[in-house]
């Protein structure tokens, strides 16, 4: 190859390159006059779902998609009602008496977490074999859901029949529950519902029945699959055995005493300083307020007005025996008759004008 072949390759080369840089000038520039312009530039689907609040590490059949999370946005996060908290606290602590009596094991019952999930992505995360107990809040007319692992359902079976301690209970995988573990279970989530209410008792006094149990999930539904649930996560330690609890209440189940659990302690009241109102009400009672006696009313026009005379006598269409009303900032209050005391015009109060009368 020839010294002139090698100087024409370079040439092309270069003018392929000032070619490419004036495309992406020319790019620039026409992103910068649309904006000048006033022109909407189309947003690429990545600056959509970084608004929205999308990795850009997940994909559209990912976990989260960008209008996914939009929506998951509105959850209410427990959080917000600490009264849960306290309630919950007092469960555990006595769930775990209670438990451990009805057991004669060493049971210690703990919370793991307390979050907020839709209802149709828990069932979906339910790690089956399961045993699902629905039980109604009768007070506030709606329902609940407690989930109950295998490993718990064994140990608690075991407990009860007699399994030696320091021995993992035997797993028999791939079959039903029986009715003996049907019972039993039943018997333990009885003890945990009357714990529940006694829980719940100092703030607002309800009933949990056990409704029925289920070992598949569809049938275990008591809300719409886009409601919003409360999820408390509870681990139960018997020695070596144990398994994981998982109480599941929607919020619509609770908000009959939302306003409740917005307290911070109990008795809380809001917007409200009881001692501040017993003094605001003895000082308006000595609070001193004008009465005005009218003994009558007349309509005039206003020319029979600017005719008066001084000196002029005006006739009152109202007899001795007559009612009379009092006004206090020309609000009728009272009625009554008229009198002299000693040497003092009174006013004897007979009724007092209801509500009605005052609008009327």
């Amino acid at each position: 190859m020839s010294d002139d072949e090698e100087i024409d390759d370079d040439a092309v080369a270069a003018e392929w390159a000032a070619m490419a840089e004036a495309d992406d000038d020319v790019e620039d520039d026409s992103d910068d006059m649309a904006t000048a312009m006033g022109i909407d530039r189309v947003l690429d689907q990545g600056e959509i779902d970084s608004l929205l609040g999308f990795d850009g590490d997940d994909e559209i059949g990912g976990t989260k998609t960008g209008v996914q999370a939009l929506i998951n946005s509105g959850l209410v996060a427990y959080e917000r009602l600490p009264m849960l908290d306290i309630i919950f606290d007092r469960y555990v602590r006595m769930m775990s008496t209670s438990l451990r009596n009805f057991t004669s094991d060493n049971f210690e019952v703990s919370i793991d977490s307390m979050t907020s999930i839709r209802f149709g992505d828990y069932l979906n995360s339910i790690p089956l074999p399961a045993m699902l107990a629905v039980f109604e809040a009768k007070e506030w007319e709606n329902h609940g859901l407690i989930t109950i692992d295998s490993n718990m359902i064994y140990s608690v079976v075991d407990a009860l029949l007699g399994g030696r301690r320091g021995n993992a209970p035997m797993r028999i995988e791939g079959r039903p529950y029986t009715t003996i573990e049907h019972t039993l279970v039943a018997e333990m989530l009885s003890v945990m519902l009357k714990d529940l209410c006694s829980a719940f008792e100092p703030l607002s006094p309800v009933k949990f029945e056990l409704d029925r149990m289920e070992t598949n999930p569809r049938f275990a539904t008591i809300a719409q699959s886009s409601n919003a649930a409360l999820l408390i996560k509870m681990r139960a330690d018997m020695a070596d055995r144990g398994g994981k609890m998982e109480l599941v209440l929607p919020y619509a189940t609770i908000e009959p005493i939302r306003e409740l659990l917005l307290q911070r302690y109990m008795g809380e009241k809001f917007g409200r300083d009881s001692i501040w109102e017993s003094h605001l009400a003895n000082e308006i009672l000595l609070t001193e307020v004008d009465l005005d006696a009218v003994l009558d009313e007349q309509k005039m026009t206003l020319g029979e007005v600017m005719n008066f005379k001084v000196g002029q006598t005006l006739m009152l269409n109202v007899g001795q025996d007559a009612e009379i009303n009092l006004l206090c900032s020309g609000v009728p209050m009272l009625k009554g008759k008229t009198g002299v005391i000693g040497r003092y015009k009174a006013v004897k109060v007979e009724r007092v004008i209801n509500i009605d009368e005052r609008a009327t």
